[in-house]
């Protein structure tokens, strides 16, 4: 290989994708696109406005509101109620039924509490209707269902200090009250769109990605074919995560497909295949949290005896890992984070040339295959992983149109225009992602105003996010927020990092009632004690200067400090965070807390 060259690549093309509008090239569905913000699957059922009060309200009823729900349950807090706007439980993989959906993390990992509700997954990666399944297991097993409030959507969370509670108002006009309350919204339910000029315009049929119109397309979430396109021309803009899994079925169906490609996503190999039954009984007790550890450990680059999970996301970690072991081995004073970031970028070198070459042996075209190759870090994006989605391009139907980094021009009332040639469409699909790297609110779509009137985003607009843990606030008393900022950061499985938080806010209310405290927060002390240590640590995701821009990077913008704060993990890594949690909440001390 010749690294220089490669560097040089990278950062050439890095610079073709460059905008001075960041996150901002996005825009919110508005207009005669709001209606993706509904909820197509079930239909609203009237009823009566709620005023009751509950002990703990979790915001949002996806992986985090269904594993926080379940530890409350396990601790014996049974007066939980999950708000969620979607018609079920499920978030991400309630709205997302795009054909092809599926984990790109091994699911034995990825679905949370399969040990607790006694599930098998089907394969070593399964399918969205499996997932969405999962969840609705999991609030079946632990009786969320029995206080849950769906199809309701929070409008404003206020504290009322007087009275020691949070008043929770929606938009079906309840006014609820709650002595504690968790949010996890995630970063995944609310759709954006491409500010492309002319948007507004297009007269054909469209749909975002998470609200897929199978009465259009034909076919359904369990792969069935789509019909419906057999004689259309369709157009996808987005090449990320989900259009790698979609292409291959719209490719399949579609009259002509064209792909609308600013940046190619990095294909690793899938390997799918049937979990087998007799080898699951075998499991022992306390297997999930093993294989959680395993993966863990291994995918940010610890030593185990064996790896569990055996995919795309450990194998690179290992890579660096053993090459660091060669290094010291012949030299110990070569160990250093400067020796760490040079293996790092040798092993990536050999894994992205691995990839490259992958895309040269399955697309038959040679042209069509040079613009398919990604040319940036594994995770400098989110690596994808999958068996199908390059031979689609070998399909006569299907047309990557490759933007040179610079995206659509423009869409017109009947297409599509790149540089000056217009492509003519029946179906417009936006493939576009979600709300990422923008204020807490308008991700969540509410604003939360704790003590003294302050809202969270005032309070995190000079200076970035600011937590315990990535979950206690100062100034915003009886409230958790359920992630993976400012904590472990494990962004390759992230229902680990809910796992363990649901755990911790488990533990904190347990405490808070068997103590009879009315509030539970943060001192300002023990907050900026926490921000200081991660700051000390700088422990990033994507720093790498030559990475393409993508929501990994704040969109290839500086690191303004804000968006630095909240993308610092804890400094030692996960698995020492997942430890540190674990003692520090077992001890019953909670330090840096204050029980009122």
């Amino acid at each position: 290989m010749d690294t220089a060259a490669i560097r040089n690549k990278y950062r050439a093309e890095r610079d073709k994708r460059l905008r001075a509008d960041g996150n901002d090239q996005y825009i919110e569905p508005t207009g005669r696109y709001a209606y993706y913000l509904d909820d197509p699957y079930v239909e609203v059922e009237p009823r009566a406005l709620l005023t009751d009060e509950v002990e703990v309200a979790f915001v949002g009823g996806g992986f985090a509101g269904l594993t926080t729900g379940a530890a409350l349950k396990q601790a014996g807090v049974t007066n939980v109620r999950i708000i969620e706007k979607g018609g079920d439980f499920g978030g991400t993989w309630y709205w997302n039924r795009y054909p092809g959906a599926m984990c790109d993390t091994a699911a034995m990992v990825y679905m949370p509490l399969l040990e607790d509700t006694g599930h098998m997954p089907s394969q070593k990666y399964v399918h969205a209707p499996e997932i969405l399944d999962h969840c609705r297991r999991i609030g079946n097993h632990f009786d969320l269902y029995d206080n849950a409030v769906l199809s309701t959507e929070v409008t404003a969370l206020d504290w009322d200090d007087n009275a020691k509670r949070w008043i929770i108002r929606t938009n079906r006009g309840d006014e609820m009250r709650a002595k504690f309350v968790a949010m996890g919204t995630g970063p995944l339910h609310r759709p954006k769109l491409p500010g492309i000029p002319g948007i507004e315009t297009f007269e054909g049929h469209s749909f975002h990605t998470s609200r897929w119109d199978y009465e259009y397309t034909g076919g359904n979430p369990a792969g069935g074919l789509m019909t419906g396109l057999a004689d259309k021309r369709v157009g996808i803009i987005g090449t990320g995560a989900t259009s790698v899994q979609c292409i291959p079925h719209l490719s399949a169906t579609a009259g002509e497909l064209f792909v609308f490609q600013r940046t190619p996503s990095s294909i690793d190999i899938r390997n799918n295949h049937d979990i087998d039954p007799d080898w699951f009984g075998e499991l022992e007790p306390g297997w999930q949290d093993q294989w959680l550890m395993n993966f863990t450990t291994l995918q940010t680059g610890g030593f185990a005896d064996e790896d569990l999970v055996k995919d795309g996301w450990t194998d690179l970690s290992q890579r660096i890992r053993d090459r660091m072991v060669e290094m010291v081995n012949d030299d110990p004073s070569a160990f250093s984070r400067e020796a760490f970031v040079a293996a790092y970028r040798n092993c990536d070198d050999e894994k992205m040339e691995e990839i490259r070459a992958r895309v040269d042996a399955l697309v038959a075209d040679d042209s069509t295959a040079e613009m398919l190759k990604p040319w940036y870090r594994q995770l400098c994006k989110r690596p994808c992983f999958h068996d199908e989605y390059l031979q689609s391009y070998n399909n006569p139907n299907t047309h990557l149109i490759d933007t040179g980094g610079k995206g659509v021009t423009e869409i017109t009332p009947t297409g599509v225009v790149v540089d000056d040639t217009h492509y003519e469409l029946d179906c417009l699909v936006f493939a576009s992602g979600f709300e990422v790297g923008t204020t807490y609110a308008r991700r969540s779509g509410f604003e939360t105003t704790g003590r003294d009137g302050l809202t969270l985003t005032d309070h995190w607009a000079a200076d970035g996010m600011r937590s315990l843990h990535g979950r206690n606030v100062h100034g915003f008393p009886n409230l958790f927020v359920v992630g993976f900022s400012q904590a472990a950061n494990l962004i390759s499985n992230v229902p680990h990092n809910l796992v363990e938080a649901g755990r911790t806010v488990a533990a904190m209310v347990k405490h808070a009632i068997d103590v009879g405290a009315d509030e539970v927060e943060v001192t300002a002390e023990a907050e900026q004690a926490w921000i200081d240590r991660l700051k000390a640590g700088d422990r990033r995701f994507a720093a790498d200067p030559d990475c393409t821009p993508g929501y990994y990077n704040n969109e290839g913008q500086p690191d303004e400090t804000a968006s630095q704060i909240g993308g610092l993990g804890f400094p030692e890594g996960p698995v020492a965070y997942f430890q540190h949690i674990d003692a520090w909440r077992s001890s019953g001390e909670f330090t840096g807390l204050e029980f009122r």
